[in-house]
């Protein structure tokens, strides 16, 4: 037997865990530049997103990955998680209550209605599943000690014939 009830209890308090997480990590990257001095991409970074794509598509990691800098791909994917599928998941959850929607009609005709925040909400977890599992193949592809050293250190080992 199912039991939706504890099934949403459960769905509202992760997605406060999830809305505390990113409101953090938004304040601490916003006070320490990593948006726009990590993120965003650079200029001079277009000019090459063709050979990133090529390859990435060739899983050829020496040529796109600098020690310390994210490619272009790597900036525009998780600049887009950030700044339109993580707000998109929370304003449609909000859409979808109707206390919310008493207090701020105007999500509903942002979103077009419930149901279509709803369909929406659906859309952007599943581009949220996307993102991790292609993000934790790529971590597995490209060297998985180096760069679980990195993301928890911050030091990234180049081999001698990257220096």
């Amino acid at each position: 037997m199912q039991d939706l009830a504890t099934g949403r209890v459960w769905h509202l308090f992760f997605a406060w865990v999830f809305v505390v997480n990113g409101v953090i990590y938004l304040g601490y990257s916003i006070l320490h530049r990593h948006l726009s001095r990590d993120l965003f991409p650079r200029r001079d970074q277009w000019g090459h997103i063709g050979r990133t794509v090529r390859d990435h598509l060739t899983l050829d990691f020496r040529k796109t990955v600098d020690a310390g800098d994210y490619n272009i791909l790597q900036r525009m994917t998780y600049v887009g998680v950030i700044v339109l599928l993580a707000p998109a998941a929370v304003l449609t959850g909000l859409t979808m209550s109707p206390a919310v929607d008493a207090a701020m009609p105007w999500l509903l005709d942002v979103f077009g209605g419930r149901q279509s925040a709803r369909t929406i909400h659906f859309v952007v977890t599943g581009l949220f599943v996307l993102f991790v599992c292609v993000h934790v193949t790529m971590v597995l592809l490209s060297g998985f000690l180096n760069n679980m050293r990195s993301m928890i250190t911050g030091w990234y080992r180049l081999s001698r014939s990257e220096k």
